[in-house]
């Protein structure tokens, strides 16, 4: 069990997104920080998207990203391979590390606690020093990450030194549905599957009571339910449900199916929304909601032409007057939030200028700044 002081140190998706943003930050300010500041160790149960979290940090700025799995090498992968010369033994360093002086990456220990000691030991150096001997150093502009398991996840994961231990900053991933929706948004998640979460928030992940030799709920899984949703697109429901229950055990599975099925009355919003003469009905139960808000949010930046996402737009405002300020707080964070297709900065630009978003603003404005502080 958790104590309180155990809580400080557990973060969420966007918590450790921004830890990485200033350590990446001040090494770009500042390059010679890279002896000083402080490795990144991530912990976390998997599927949580430890390391999906840490590539996006280097795609988010367009840097490199060398993610090396360490329980799949061998100690000379790291170290290098030495080879006989007409002197004595020389040493060919992996040509996987950086030479660019001037470059800037992450450079990410992946699977670090399922390497057994050895391999551990043959990485501290690297990871501890930024250097292999006199050989090799890791250019100033590069960060240095690792990301495990923790031995009571019961998944493959031996203990860490004290000594390798001692030098990373150490933070623990928690499960958190509204960091995981935003991934959701810019990854072409399916709304039956945002909406779902956000209804039955504690089956993003679980494993008490799961099978975890067969699937089990976790943010990998949940994106693996939407991608095969797109494949058995048509299939009888049967196929979908066996998919479905391979992928995250038969009680989450359930309900989604269940859920599904009432969320599929909101497959023509897009309709909806291009409609300005059409009924907006607001159901009165909260999982329909959430499944109305989520195909709103999926469908409000896909316009075809620009003349169609005004559209769009304009019907997500009039959905939004008619929604209580929670649910309408809600959807104007997932949608300010961009997407796949459009970033932030003009998603924001985008709402801000559009003729809906005074009247939006007087009606739900203080629960949109409540939902904000939270």
């Amino acid at each position: 069990m958790k104590t309180s002081l155990d809580m400080h140190n557990t973060v969420t998706g966007k918590r450790l997104e921004r830890i990485l943003s200033l350590q990446l930050d001040a090494l770009e300010k500042n390059p010679s920080l890279a002896k000083t500041l402080p490795p990144l160790m991530v912990w976390g149960a998997p599927g949580l998207g430890k390391s999906s979290i840490i590539r996006k940090a280097a795609d988010d700025r367009g840097i490199g990203f060398i993610d090396v799995r360490l329980a799949q090498r061998e100690p000379v992968d790291i170290r290098g391979l030495p080879v006989p010369d007409k002197d004595g033994v020389k040493w060919l360093v992996s040509s996987d590390w950086p030479r660019d002086p001037k470059s800037r990456g992450i450079i990410l220990f992946d699977e670090l606690t399922a390497a057994d000691r050895s391999l551990q030991v043959a990485a501290y150096e690297f990871i501890l020093d930024r250097r292999l001997g006199e050989l090799y150093r890791v250019p100033d502009g590069w960060y240095i990450c690792a990301a495990g398991n923790r031995t009571e996840d019961r998944a493959v994961a031996a203990t860490m030194s004290s000594a390798l231990a001692n030098r990373f900053m150490h933070v623990e991933l928690g499960g958190d549905v509204e960091s995981w929706v935003a991934w959701a948004q810019h990854n072409d998640i399916r709304p039956c599957v945002t909406a779902f979460l956000r209804f039955r928030p504690e089956m993003l992940f679980r494993q008490d009571g799961e099978n975890l030799e067969r699937g089990w709920p976790s943010p990998r899984s949940w994106e693996r339910v939407s991608r095969m949703l797109d494949v058995t697109d048509g299939e009888e429901e049967e196929l979908q449900r066996s998919v479905v229950h391979g992928i995250v055990g038969d009680r989450a599975g359930m309900e989604f199916m269940e859920f599904r099925k009432l969320s599929e009355q909101f497959d023509d919003v897009r309709k909806l929304m291009l409609d300005p003469e059409a009924k907006i009905i607001i159901p009165q139960r909260a999982d329909l909601k959430y499944a109305l808000c989520a195909a709103v949010a999926y469908h409000v930046w896909r316009g075809e032409t620009d003349e169609e996402g005004r559209r769009l737009l304009d019907g997500f405002y009039r959905i939004c007057i008619a929604l209580t300020s929670d649910f309408a707080s809600m959807l104007m964070m997932d949608v300010m939030s961009g997407s796949k297709r459009i970033s932030r900065n003009a998603a924001c630009e985008r709402l801000f200028a559009n003729p809906g978003y005074k009247p939006w603003a007087k009606k739900h404005g203080t629960a949109l700044r409540a939902h904000i502080a939270v």
